[in-house]
């Protein structure tokens, strides 16, 4: 009787426990009342610890050598394996664990798998994640349809993967709206966003209702496709199923529009949001939606607007800033935005920051100006901005250094097609018709071949 009291008055101080100088307070106490070994506590604690960041404080006491428990169970397990899958930066402590739950024979169950294949597709390892299905096909677990959906969404999560998700998908003998939409997700992720709306349409088809996650997705696919139709069809569909209109549906709206270049029906959606419901995320996509579509000066004030009302721009809305700056060639007004990014809120910048500010300077015709900014740069400028640079360098009849930089290029990366394609165009821009011609040879000879154009049309309902 005292043992089960000593227990229950534990697990309420765990309950309780708000901050980790007390969970330290409450493990002393565990181990006062010789609780140190049982399994339900431990679980507790490793739950509990979770909270505050420090499951590797409850882990260390747990598993530690020097420790004297010696009662593990598989819903000890499951809670370390599931407190290390949900953390951005300790999902490989979950696959560890996972091996020590093996090596010290306890038996996994259909709870453990959904967060090792979590874990699995976090650190993106297709070759572990089939390992992990072996053990799921053997020990009987694939029927269970939280199992698979982890499994579709591990697969969908690592490249080279997605044929494998399609498999399990179609074995699946019962599926949910979590099926449809983690395999919809899997294409939308894929780029394969023609697959994610046929899927869509085989979903409406044999009558699973869609979620709101689902219709984010497609939203998400309609936007990547440019498909303005098939975007209306589905706000249609939205409101006849009497959606509700969560930020996060709201949110899929406008970035639909904006990318597909309705910016004004876009705008209407954000200004019907309730000002107390418009996220980052919110005005990120209309900026970045008038900036794809050449309007620069409302895509200011926008962020304007934006720091008015109290949010805080991240990255990504830097992105699409500095993006409107250069199409409307607002130099002076781009160099203003990536110094304030830098020295006031602090962002480091990325590779396409550096990026929209080598286009913003080419396209001003600042060729020098941009050249000097790229030996400035404190990270090694990728492919993009050289190209970025030779476009520009094209642009401004500055083909003797476009030729420098493509050859070297080329050098780099020899197999690349759009390289050769480059250097081919200067040489007929500078008349040089011989040396086109070898290009062509050379692109013949490596067995290289130019990617046709092409694009996308919508007609009777379909992409």
């Amino acid at each position: 009787m005292y043992k089960r009291a000593a227990e229950q008055n534990c697990l309420s101080l765990l309950q309780l426990c708000n901050s980790l100088s007390k969970l330290t307070q409450i493990q002393a106490q565990i181990i006062k009342l010789g609780h140190k070994n049982n399994p339900l506590i431990l679980s507790k604690l490793t739950s509990i610890s979770s909270r505050f960041d420090a499951i590797n404080y409850a882990c260390s006491f747990i598993f530690s050598p020097e420790s004297e428990t010696h009662y593990y169970d598989t819903f000890l397990f499951n809670t370390v394996i599931e407190s290390y899958a949900g953390t951005a930066k300790f999902k490989r402590a979950a696959i560890h664990y996972y091996k020590e739950m093996l090596s010290h024979c306890v038996e996994p169950n259909n709870y453990t798998y959904p967060f090792v294949l979590k874990a699995c597709a976090g650190i993106k390892d297709l070759s572990l994640g089939k390992t992990v299905h072996g053990s799921v096909w053997k020990l009987g677990f694939s029927p269970d349809p939280h199992v698979s959906n982890a499994m579709i969404h591990m697969y969908c999560s690592c490249e080279s993967g997605i044929e494998f998700a399609e498999k399990v998908f179609d074995e699946m003998a019962e599926t949910s709206s979590v099926s449809w939409s983690t395999m919809i997700g899997g294409y939308v992720r894929c780029r394969m966003s023609s697959e994610a709306i046929r899927l869509f349409r085989k979903m409406q088809v044999v009558g699973v209702r869609p979620d709101e996650i689902t219709m984010v997705l497609v939203l998400s696919a309609c936007a990547d496709l440019g498909s303005l139709e098939l975007g209306k069809s589905i706000e249609s569909f939205i409101e006849n199923e009497k959606f509700e209109m969560r930020t996060e549906l709201c949110n899929a709206l406008i970035d639909m529009f904006a990318k597909c270049g309705d910016v004004d029906k876009a705008l209407r959606l954000f200004k019907d949001m309730p000002t107390s419901k418009r996220t980052v995320v919110s005005w990120t996509s209309l900026i970045f939606g008038m900036a794809l579509n050449g309007r620069g000066l409302e895509a200011i004030s926008l962020f304007e607007e934006m720091k008015q009302a109290g949010l805080g721009p991240d990255e990504v809305t830097f992105i699409g800033l500095l993006t409107a700056c250069s199409h409307a060639g607002l130099v002076e007004e781009g160099e203003t935005y990536f110094d304030l990014m830098v020295n006031y809120y602090g962002i480091v910048p990325r590779i396409e920051h550096y990026g929209c500010m080598v286009d913003l300077l080419g396209r001003a015709g600042l060729v020098k100006k941009a050249l000097e900014f790229v030996d400035r740069m404190p990270v090694a400028p990728n492919h993009v901005i050289w190209r970025t640079l030779v476009s520009v360098c094209c642009g401004q009849d500055k083909l003797d250094l476009g030729e420098k930089i493509t050859k070297e290029l080329i050098a780099n990366e020899p197999m690349e097609e759009s390289n050769y394609v480059l250097l081919s165009s200067i040489y007929a821009k500078m008349s040089f018709w011989g040396k086109k011609t070898t290009v062509r040879k050379a692109m013949t000879k490596k067995g290289i071949r130019k990617v046709s154009g092409s694009t996308v049309i919508e007609l009777d309902d379909g992409v």
